[in-house]
């Protein structure tokens, strides 16, 4: 058995043994013959170009002797270098790959020691472990690479030439080599035509190629623009050329052998001389582009146009566009449009065309956005045009129609947006702008519904009325911009009540209805509507299975309408829009009016629970609600510092009753430190094991590093540092005393279930902050009311803002205060 396993491992290593060695014919066959494939796929790819037919016959001649010549030299060169390989060659590779070189080993006969049995068991041995290696032998691969035989890499130029052919030119004129005539054109009028042609199609047709000599009608139906590519052989002046088609004025002479022209108008192509051929030529006119609107413009409820478009060419259109201007005459010159307008150049959009290469007929729709533009819901005129490749243009008729933007149904929010298209109109217009947005802005009670908004305006009026007079086009820009922003807070602003989103909602779909809307504007609102509606009934539901005892203070009629019922009457409401019945839906939308308003619930007052010391949750909110106000107190005077450029941070040492209190700034955020630690260890904050709770606890923790970050940084000195962790302990404060406070509502909830009221109805009211909001129930330094309520609360807020910037362009103010105050402005 152990004889056997040698001459088993050979026979098993045959397959690999053959695929190796077949590899090497490969190999050396590349390696000897990679010059004469180079050669050949070199000419192939010049003669599949038609470099032949663009040279001089000599020029021609000249390199199909070169080409044969090289060949045969790479063909003699190759047989020279290549050697066959052999299969003892093969085997050696192989085994060059296997560790120890086991095949070797197999085919050695021991020669010392053949007698002696334990040489001979040992050899037996070793031809059984090279056995077991030279049966794992794989083929191996050939090495093809010829990078340090090709390193001009000539071989790579000749696959290039061979694609660009198979590319752009064709296999069959590589037969047009075999026709070329003997140098002096002796003896080819016996064999075939003295002289070949092509007609070439401009690209862009599609029409093929030519070859004349094939064309056996007299009649040739060309396109426009055609070439003609005519080669005489033979002797000078043997072929004469004589054409009317090409209109050209510098004729090449008539006797010439190469000619080329482009065919541009119909008449006659004729070859005169031996063999020669005549033609009568009719040009086929590449027809102009026709582009024109098809159908009426369309508007999104996002304010997009859609405007559908047709255009045909008989080879295709390549480019179109259409040009957007304004049509003065149409514009109802009143108001801001009175004078004139400023001077702007049309805008111009892209036409989408479609990818796919027949673009004989296209039918597309033209959607883009130009709501802020000037033009936005004016009267313009639409110029469409279209381009062919052969660079005729075509424009259709103006299209007048009222540019499509995007609609604004806020009263408050299309104001903004009618001065700002006044301010673009014309600049002369920048004082009206400003004393009618100074007249918007003078009593914004329940007015704007949203502070930001307000803020940003007031701001937008200064500036631009600090330059009215001498108003540049950039900052014109820039302030149409802002309106813009503040324009889509007003209209899209979110509100926090459901009932007054609700309010918000029906206000802008009556206001649509009322002015015409289109189908997707009104189709958008009263998604809307349903969305603002589907929240407040689901509050409303909510509160009423909090609070199930609370006795019914709504209509009663309303009240039993399910939300089915309301669901009818908004369908029956869109049903009326769709049918264009606009009094109906007026109405109908009075009486979801009606309904919605019996719809909001009044909230019971204090029944005068909570009074006095109150629950150790309630006792704890209360010392939170001091801490908070201590340290509010603190930041004041570290502001008052920083204004006054103290060096020993003693601020206005004051307790909350006035007196002094002998202490630095930092002792006082330590002593709040402590007061804040103690609590969070005295095991009275309210929600234990509560999610309110423990975010709570978190919030109070931040607060403490907080307090003990601007300890730190009043010690050092470093007022504006400390400043900043203030702020963060306020706002952590404020957050961990929201969470406590909802932990605390609800666990009276859960003790008194059927009592509707709250930890924070019961508790005193009466304190207010300095903007004249209720600092909130049970201490807690928050209000839900919104900044908007009162009246005089965006003057105050004007000023304080108009104060910063004042002090912050103060050169004479510390660096410190001046730094602080500038990244106040930031944040507003």
């Amino acid at each position: 058995m152990t004889e056997g396993k040698p001459e088993a491992a050979l026979k098993r290593i045959e397959v690999p043994l053959r695929l190796t060695l077949l590899g090497l014919w490969a190999e050396r066959l590349v390696r000897a013959f990679w010059p004469l494939w180079t050669v050949l796929i070199a000419g192939f790819g010049l003669a599949a170009l038609g470099v032949q037919d663009n040279l001089p016959l000599e020029a021609d001649w000249l390199g199909l002797v070169s080409f044969a010549f090289a060949s045969v030299w790479a063909l003699v060169w190759g047989g020279r270098a290549f050697r066959r390989p052999t299969r003892d060659e093969a085997l050696t590779r192989l085994d060059s790959r296997l560790p120890g070189r086991p095949i070797a080993a197999l085919r050695d006969s021991l020669v010392l020691g053949v007698a002696d049995p334990a040489t001979q068991a040992i050899w037996s041995v070793h031809r059984d472990r090279m056995a077991v290696r030279a049966g794992t032998a794989k083929a191996v691969e050939p090495d093809l690479k010829l990078a340090t035989r090709d390193p001009y890499a000539l071989r790579y130029m000749a696959l290039t030439v061979l694609v660009l052919a198979l590319l752009f030119g064709s296999v069959w004129r590589v037969a047009t080599v075999t026709t070329l005539p003997a140098p002096g054109g002796q003896g080819l009028a016996a064999t075939g035509p003295a002289w070949e042609g092509w007609a070439q199609p401009p690209a862009y047709t599609g029409k093929p190629a030519l070859y004349l000599a094939d064309q056996k009608d007299e009649a040739l139906l060309l396109p426009a623009g055609t070439r003609i590519q005519l080669r005489f052989y033979g002797a000078p002046g043997a072929l004469i050329l004589a054409e009317t088609v090409s209109g050209r004025t510098d004729v090449t002479p008539a006797s010439q052998p190469v000619q080329d022209f482009i065919v541009k108008q119909s008449g006659k192509l004729s070859i005169e001389g031996a063999g020669g051929r005549a033609w009568l030529v009719t040009i086929l006119p590449d027809a102009a582009p026709a582009i024109a609107p098809k159908g009426k413009m369309d508007r999104d409820a996002d304010g997009r146009f859609k405007q559908p478009f047709e255009a045909t060419d008989d080879y295709g259109v390549v480019k179109g566009d259409v040009t957007i201007a304004l049509d003065l005459s149409a514009v109802d010159r009143r108001f801001g449009l009175k004078i004139d307008p400023e001077a702007r150049p049309p805008v111009t959009l892209d036409l989408p065309l479609p990818m796919k290469r027949d673009r004989t007929k296209i039918d597309q729709v033209l959607v883009d956005d130009l709501s802020k533009d000037v033009m936005s819901n004016l009267p313009v005129t639409l110029t469409f045009t279209a381009s062919d490749a052969a660079g005729q243009k075509a424009a259709s008729q103006p299209l007048h129609v009222t540019l499509p933007g995007r609609r604004f149904f806020d009263p408050l929010a299309a104001s903004l947006i009618e001065m700002r298209r006044d301010l673009l109109w014309s600049r002369k217009n920048a004082p009206e702008v400003v004393q009618v947005l100074k007249a918007v802005t003078n009593k914004p009670e329940g007015f704007f519904p949203d502070q930001k908004a307000y803020l940003r305006l007031r701001v937008a009026i200064k500036e631009l009325d600090a330059i009215a007079a001498t108003l540049d086009i950039k900052t014109r820009d820039e302030v149409a911009e802002e309106l813009w922003q503040i324009a889509l807070i007003v209209e899209d602003g979110d509100l926090a009540s459901a009932f007054e989103a609700m309010k918000r909602a029906q206000d802008r779909l009556d206001e649509a209805i009322r002015n015409g809307a289109s189908p997707a504007e009104i189709d958008r609102l009263m998604k809307e509507m349903r969305q603002a509606l589907d929240n407040y009934m689901k509050q409303e539901a909510q509160k009423n299975a909090q609070n199930p005892d609370e006795p019914n203070k709504q209509n009663g009629q309303a009240m039993q309408m399910s939300q089915d019922q309301l669901q009818q009457m908004l369908d029956k409401l869109q049903e009326l829009m769709k049918e264009g019945r606009t009094a109906e839906a007026q109405a109908l939308m009075q009486q979801l009016r009606d309904f919605m308003n019996n719809m909001k619930v009044t909230q019971g007052q204090g029944q005068g629970q909570g009074q006095g010391q109150g629950t150790p949750g309630q006792q704890a909110m209360k010392d939170l609600g001091q801490t908070l106000r201590d340290q509010q107190k603190l930041s004041d005077d570290s502001f008052h510092d920083l204004q006054n450029g103290s060096p020993d941070g003693q601020g206005d040492q004051t307790n909350p009753d006035g007196t002094p209190n002998g202490q630095s700034l930092a002792d006082r955020q330590k002593a709040l430190k402590d007061r804040i630690d103690q609590l969070g260890k005295s095991g009275i904050l309210p929600g234990a094991g509560d999610p309110k709770g423990q975010a709570g606890r978190q919030a109070l923790g931040d607060a403490g590093r907080a307090m003990k970050d601007a300890e730190k940084a009043l010690r050092d000195g470093d007022l504006p540092q400390a400043l900043d962790k203030q702020a963060q302990a306020l706002d952590a404060l404020r957050q961990g005393m929201k969470n406590f406070g909802d932990a605390l509502a609800q666990s009276e909830q859960d003790r008194n279930p059927n009592d509707g009221q709250t930890a924070q109805e019961t508790a005193p009211q009466g304190q207010r902050d300095p903007l004249g909001r209720d600092t909130g129930a049970g201490s807690q330094m928050g209000t839900d009311h919104s900044l908007l309520q009162g009246q005089d609360v965006y003057r105050r807020a004007q000023e304080l803002l108009d104060e910063i910037r004042k002090r912050a362009g103060q050169q004479s103010r510390p660096d410190q205060e001046r730094s602080y105050l500038k990244r106040l402005l930031d944040l507003f």
